[in-house]
């Protein structure tokens, strides 16, 4: 693929809609992963189990969506929350 036509493609994926970005970005990123690592999923349960124990012990500190979103905003952008 020649360097124009990648520079159209990243332009027409970023008019997309926020979630349909997403899941492209989500299949690129996919597509680069290597072997699924076959005890991810029993990681991945106990990691949500152990979280869920600390939202319902009232130990976890939560945060909203749009805190969330900013968060990751800045994070994608390099820069650390707080710091502008």
């Amino acid at each position: 693929m020649g360097r124009s036509a990648l520079e159209k493609l990243r332009a027409d994926a970023l008019k997309l809609p926020e979630p349909e970005r997403a899941e492209l970005a989500q299949d690129l990123v996919a597509s680069l992963d290597g072997p699924a690592d076959k005890h991810a999923d029993q990681l991945w349960d106990a990691e949500i189990l152990r979280r869920l124990a600390e939202i319902d012990a009232g130990t976890a500190k939560l945060i909203d969506r749009d805190e969330f979103t900013r968060r990751l905003r800045a994070a994608l952008k390099g820069n650390r929350p707080g710091s502008g």
